[in-house]
């Protein structure tokens, strides 16, 4: 064994000198040490990559949704005439095959949209990089680069948020949409899922919402402006904005030019001739509220909805557009000055059948209905019942009656400005609307027979049992109010305020059709015209005189305490509607009566419903006219037959 001092340290070597180490010797770097390290991350890459699409791919949405589809019944409503009022719901039309379709409807949405889908396998490395070149040029995003088939993706399965994930797995989805279907196949399902705008899914839904036919007949043109609502189904619409539908539409042309699709001066042809195309009517946004009102109802009537319908109902368009005008109107010219922000109005025919609602002053703003939902006080405008409940007590319309003041227990009534008359006939008491008698006829007749009068036709609403009631204190809807004095205007019969005709489902089953239902008389045809002769006096010379019409006219005004409410109910031979000015917050208006605004806008309706109808005979009644039919012949009353259906 060697002396200590001649062991040799792992730092030393033989020869060199004592005192002095040297560093141990680095291995050299070459070549395969850099490729080694590139392997590395090159397979943990890999296993990374694997697993964020071993995630994705398992957390993609569940496809059988694209075969088996899922939507919302489609619930068409209708006006009298068959004009379109609303559409609730996914409307769909009948999946058509290419071969079934226009011929320029899919070349203008491949041309449009995707002018490289049948060359590319469900991603265009080529569109993207052209989008992207594009989007860097002008500073923000204006093309997304997106493929049918990426789009077929996206709508069938998936959300419209933006995030990377959300795009990695429209990817994975394209990938094997592409994979499993044909390229026809695939733009076939994109063309009839596709939304179009308005509630319609696929083209041919489209096209019957705008144009009033299948798909398979659209002329060129029409499928350019079809095409062109992919961009923006909303802002492209042809019923909601024409010219730019039409200018989309030229646009969707020059694409299907460029792409080789058609020739110039075809285009040329078909965009002048679409400068003409028909108006598409758009719905009335007014028509909502009683469209909603329908809807709310639908299930009394077929249950649940688990098919397409097809609801016509009585509301009269040229009505409805004359009832939105007149309370617009008003409320445009006198709405600030009166501190009154809100109105709704209801007219219906004297047996029932709604012609008009009008729910508030702007639907998009609010939906809320205040002619179905709003219970307010109707102040005067309830007195009619209690006259009606004093003459089927004995009372009569010249019966006389002292306006002073009076006292009920702890109540005492007090009349408009604290103004008294003295003497006045009951007939008189009602023209004025005069709170000391009305409240003396009740009392008279009792407020328990007011009760039982006022529910018999048609109020529904709760009624306190006590002394106010004579002055309309107890909250009623104007629905209700303006059924209410529906017999008055039909001879005495009571209604039951209605809007559904008939209802068919999408195969044209008759599913419901109205055949008149109703109380029966609950007004006996004397006593009805008693009250007939009075409620004209408030017309002729009472509280409602700016309600006058060039023909025989009743009704009644209503003021609630504080000016909270203001109404007016009246009708003519044909038509029975109410009018009501208020706030939705119960604020007080700036002294608006019954007489004031209200008169004023049911004046202006009831002006253009009777514009081209004959005024009814004056006098007596002919001798022969025995039964009830016949005095409603001679009167002209009744309920005229309703608008014939527009030609589709």
């Amino acid at each position: 064994m060697p002396e200590p001092w001649l062991r040799l340290r792992p730092d030393e070597r033989i020869g060199a000198p004592q005192g002095r180490r040297t560093l141990p010797r680095q291995p050299r770097r070459g070549p395969a040490g850099g490729w080694r390290l590139v392997i590395l991350l090159v397979l943990w890459g890999g296993i990374l990559g694997a697993g964020a699409l071993g995630y994705f791919a398992l957390t993609l949405p569940d496809t059988s949704r694209l075969v088996v589809g899922i939507r919302r019944p489609s619930i068409a409503i209708l006006a009298a005439d068959g004009s379109a009022l609303a559409t609730f719901g996914d409307l769909f039309g009948r999946p058509l095959g290419l071969a079934e379709m226009s011929p320029f409807l899919p070349k203008a949405v491949v041309a449009a949209e995707d002018r490289r889908f049948y060359r590319h396998f469900g991603i265009d490395p080529i569109g993207l990089v052209r989008a992207a070149i594009v989007d860097l040029r002008t500073g923000h995003v204006t093309q997304g680069g997106s493929t049918i088939t990426q789009q077929l993706a996206k709508n069938l399965f998936l959300t419209p948020e933006r995030s990377f994930s959300r795009k990695f797995r429209e990817i994975l989805l394209a990938l094997w949409l592409e994979r499993r279907f044909s390229k026809d196949q695939i733009l076939e399902i994109y063309l009839n899922r596709v939304y179009l705008g308005a509630g319609a899914y696929g083209v041919d839904a489209a096209a019957h919402r705008y144009f009033g036919k299948s798909a398979a007949r659209l002329d060129l043109f029409e499928s350019a402006l079809i095409a062109g609502l992919l961009k923006a189904p909303t802002r492209f619409s042809p019923a909601r904005d024409r010219k730019a539908a039409a200018a989309r539409a030229r646009q969707v042309l020059g694409d299907m030019v460029e792409a080789g699709f058609i020739t110039a001066p075809a285009a040329v042809a078909a965009a002048t001739r679409g400068a003409d195309y028909p108006a598409i009517a758009a719905a009335r946004p007014g028509n909502r509220y009683f469209a909603d009102w329908i809807a709310d109802q639908l299930h009394d009537f077929v249950g649940a909805a688990d098919r397409d319908l097809t609801i016509r109902t009585t509301l009269d368009p040229r009505l409805q557009a004359a009832a939105e005008a007149a309370v617009a109107t008003e409320l445009d010219r006198y709405g600030a000055k009166a501190a009154a922000s809100q109105a709704a109005l209801v007219a219906m025919s004297p047996t029932g059948a709604v012609r008009a609602m009008v729910g508030g002053r702007d639907y998009g703003s609010s939906q809320f209905n205040r002619a179905t939902q709003a219970q307010r006080q109707p102040g005067s405008a309830f007195k009619p019942f209690v006259y009606l409940a004093g003459l089927e007590a004995g009372l009569r319309p010249e019966d006389r009656f002292n306006d002073a003041p009076i006292r009920i227990g702890n109540w005492q009534p007090r009349n408009y400005l604290n103004h008294y008359r003295g003497e006045m006939t009951m007939a008189e008491g009602l023209a004025q609307s005069v709170n000391t008698i009305a409240v003396q006829v009740a009392e008279r007749a009792g407020i328990a027979r007011v009760i039982a009068v006022a529910n018999r036709l048609g109020i529904t609403s709760e009624l306190a049992a006590d002394a106010s009631i004579a002055l309309g204190t107890n909250e009623v809807n104007l629905l209700e109010l303006v059924g209410a004095y529906a017999p008055f205007a039909n001879g005495g019969i009571g209604v039951i305020a209605y809007g559904i005709d008939e209802i068919r489902d999408s195969a044209g089953h008759l599913l419901y059709r109205r055949s008149g239902s109703g109380p029966g008389r609950v007004i006996a045809p004397e006593i009805a015209g008693m009250m007939n002769r009075m409620l004209e006096g408030v017309i002729g010379h009472g509280t409602g005189k700016a309600a006058a019409l060039p023909r025989p006219a009743a009704g009644k005004t209503g003021t609630s305490q504080e000016y909270r409410d203001a109404w007016f109910i009246g009708y003519t031979a044909g038509l029975v509607a109410g009018v009501w000015f208020g706030n939705d917050d119960d604020a007080p208006m700036n002294r608006v009566t019954g007489g004031s605004l209200p008169a004023a806008a049911w004046r202006s309706l009831m002006l253009e419903a009777t514009r081209s109808a004959p005024a009814p005979p004056q006098g007596a009644p002919p001798a022969d006219a025995t039964t009830l039919d016949d005095i409603l012949g001679w009167l002209g009353l009744g309920d005229p037959p309703p608008p014939a259906p527009a030609r589709r």
